[in-house]
């Protein structure tokens, strides 16, 4: 099967280092008492440099050729990246509190700003400006960013109504859910990239369409902390674009996206308790042109037609379990394990043939992060 590649619009690219830290819990505690903390004490140049290869070993082996990554020192991802091959956005994540790469929310303005100068004509990497959340930034904070995106007509990434928690929370801070509080400021438009996007009532459906906001999907990790299911046939009939992702390796716990598409039909079909309300075609448009579409990047990738980017894997549909294949899409969606991506292009290039990663060296990268993880386990637990 020869294919456009997938494209991954939400991830947390070196969070890869914190795979299985802390699982089989609700995503407040898990943030608050452990991903955050663990990000404080551990979070280095050195750790995401690490994080960020690993992870871009696992998007190409699984065929996504396009990530949207929120994170911290942006700038190290976005030069491993470049170097890799692999197209990307990078967005720093600016927040309220002290994180790894900024004491204040200015600072991470700042190096947001840096990023979206420096990257502004690279043929593979672009930047964008992202806020962590409705609960962890004030109303100041996300308008000043938007501010800044609109400036350099970037794209604006945010965690959106995830859990019932944050849509509680968001009521109480501000009389108004994370829809409205957004809308309110005066920050929905098309160059939004929402994540998740689970607590959405029908009126935040409406105007998630008015505005044409994006909605990021990631029904694995939806559905391992228990977030709920996002109302996404709803969203594909009220015409809003939907792409998927996998959000990062400490909450999924990988970025295969072969195994979301298998999950994001079967989760939908079973919700409904309709085999028909989404079908396998309708997932993997989700998953490539869909995808694109969500980071305005359509007209580049997405697709395989003459005049976009030559960004294009192969499948093997000949091992056990996709024999026999009547429809490719079924094969592709219900038949696929993850592991059948035999070679990758990015741009032109190849970078992964036969199943072998191209000039680069596989074991060295996991083996750092192995010994950085015993450095975390250490800081961690003592």
């Amino acid at each position: 099967i020869v294919m456009p590649g997938f494209v991954n619009t939400h991830t947390h690219l070196a969070m890869t280092v914190y795979r299985g830290i802390a699982d089989d819990i609700r995503l407040s505690d898990w943030l608050h008492k452990y991903i955050f903390p663990a990000e404080k004490k551990c979070n280095t140049p050195e750790i995401v440099e690490a994080g960020s290869r690993l992870a871009l070993l696992e998007l190409l082996h699984g065929g996504t050729t396009c990530f949207n990554d929120m994170y911290y020192f942006q700038d190290i991802t976005a030069k491993i990246a470049e170097s890799f091959g692999i197209r990307g956005i990078i967005q720093e994540g600016i927040i309220d509190f002290p994180v790894s790469n900024s004491q204040t929310p200015k600072e991470g303005l700042d190096y947001t700003k840096m990023i979206l100068e420096k990257y502004k004509n690279c043929s593979l990497i672009d930047a964008g400006v992202s806020v962590h959340s409705t609960y962890t930034c004030s109303p100041q904070l996300i308008i000043d960013a938007k501010k800044l995106a609109d400036e350099y007509n970037a794209n604006f990434h945010v965690h959106v109504s995830e859990t019932k928690w944050e849509v509680e929370t968001c009521i109480k801070n501000y009389n108004l859910n994370p829809v409205q509080h957004l809308n309110n400021l005066g920050v929905l438009d098309e160059k939004v990239v929402a994540a998740h996007c689970v607590w959405l009532d029908d009126n935040d459906i409406k105007v998630f369409a008015d505005k044409n906001v994006g909605v990021a999907h990631n029904p694995i990790c939806n559905m391992k902390i228990s977030s709920g299911v996002a109302p996404i046939p709803e969203f594909l009939r009220a015409g809003i674009k939907v792409g998927l992702g996998t959000d990062g390796a400490a909450s999924n716990n990988n970025m295969n996206m072969i195994q979301e598409m298998h999950t994001m039909a079967l989760l939908h079909k079973l919700n409904k308790m309709d085999p028909t309300v989404i079908s396998a075609e309708t997932v993997v448009r989700t998953a490539t042109i869909g995808s694109a579409k969500v980071l305005r990047k359509d007209k580049e990738i997405g697709s395989l037609e003459i005049g976009k980017k030559a960004d294009i894997i192969f499948i093997d549909n000949n091992s056990a379990n996709t024999v026999p294949c009547y429809n490719v899409y079924s094969a592709i969606v219900y038949s696929l394990i993850g592991n059948e991506v035999t070679d990758v292009i990015i741009n032109g290039k190849i970078l992964k043939q036969d199943n072998i990663l191209l000039n680069i060296d596989e074991n060295k990268i996991k083996n750092k992060v192995k010994e950085l993880a015993k450095q975390i386990n250490k800081t961690i637990n003592g």
